[in-house]
């Protein structure tokens, strides 16, 4: 399958080599990025984590720490202005929803296991990215609002739960190859690093909470 992607990607180019040659204006790009777009995305959480202190005791038995991983998947959308020497600047926002998720034994005491999933989120963006004809690499970073689940069961019945808004920055780099004028191409990886939170859940046990996530993001948009 990667062959034949491959193969594609490589057919693709040769067939764009020869016009591209004919429209070059000197900027070392053919095909200008600049307007608006709109596009849908997949991805997969690679290496999350979520750290939790339980009434902000460093040593309590409480303090659960796990991984997160899941699948993600949404929209996007943005503008992009390209300059005469090929630097483009844009503005993005996307939203996903999906099932990024761990869970772990409360470390002193295993009757007790806490599960975080973070089921959405959005973020705002600015992107700077360099044209060299059809393909663009970019980097990219804003700020992220995120929705997390927080339950916790004793002996697998349900004991405590909490729902919460996060807030953080993101940051990634991508690149972006356009299959047509209009139809892009992009794979993109994303740190996003969450402020700390401070909560209570519904039997008032009180957490802080610091998460990230490691995203690798694949989309296609189309140029208007």
């Amino acid at each position: 399958m990667i062959a034949r992607i491959v193969a594609c990607v490589a057919l693709v180019s040769a067939s764009t080599a020869a016009p591209a040659a004919d429209m070059s204006t000197g900027t070392g790009s053919s095909l200008n990025w600049s307007g608006f777009y709109a596009g849908a995305q997949i991805g997969y959480d690679v290496g999350g984590r979520a750290e939790y202190t339980y009434f902000q005791t460093p040593g309590s038995d409480y303090n659960y720490n796990h991984g997160l991983r899941g699948f993600l998947g949404g929209i996007y959308a943005g503008y992009n202005h390209q300059f005469d020497n090929g630097v483009v600047l844009g503005v993005e926002a996307d939203a996903w929803f999906g099932d990024v998720h761990g869970s772990s034994h409360a470390p002193g005491d295993d009757e007790f296991r806490a599960k975080t999933k973070i089921d959405r989120a959005i973020s705002a963006r600015a992107r700077l990215g360099f044209a060299v004809d059809r393909l663009m690499p970019y980097v990219a970073g804003g700020v992220t609002s995120a929705h997390m689940k927080f339950n916790e069961h004793l002996n697998a019945s349900h004991y405590a739960s909490a729902k919460k808004s996060l807030i953080g920055w993101n940051v990634g780099v991508g690149v972006e190859y356009a299959l047509t004028d209009n139809v892009s191409l992009r794979g993109e990886y994303r740190y996003t690093r969450f402020s700390k939170k401070d909560f209570m859940t519904d039997i008032t046990d009180e957490y802080s909470l610091k998460s990230y996530t490691h995203d690798i993001r694949l989309g296609v948009s189309y140029r208007f």
